[in-house]
């Protein structure tokens, strides 16, 4: 499957390895390191004209894309699961046995 970044510009989706949302006020000082030296490098290909809103980063490049961290994410598939711990049905205890239990205190 392709995802498109912007422009003209798609990739395989089998190529992503992060998008990366630029529009976060917190970014990882390992990933700006990252970033820097991709751009110290030539890897990194700018598909925005003003400030990019998402950093997308392939086995082969590193784009800067227009579009957002979020509709990168759902253009691509990637569904986010929420693991929610479920409780466990409890036993239902027939009449008789509830009765005895009651009467035996």
């Amino acid at each position: 499957m392709f995802l498109h970044l912007g422009g003209d510009k798609v990739v395989l989706t089998r190529e992503l390895i992060a998008i990366i949302n630029l529009e976060s006020p917190v970014i990882a000082p390992s990933t700006k390191e990252f970033m820097k030296v991709a751009e110290e490098e030539g890897f990194v290909t700018s598909l925005a004209e003003k400030d990019p809103k998402s950093c997308v980063i392939t086995d082969r490049d590193v784009y800067m894309s227009p579009i957002s961290s979020v509709t990168l994410k759902n253009r691509a598939g990637f569904v986010e699961k929420i693991s929610i711990k479920k409780k466990r049905p409890r036993k239902a205890r027939s009449v008789r046995s509830a009765r005895s239990a009651h009467s035996a205190h």
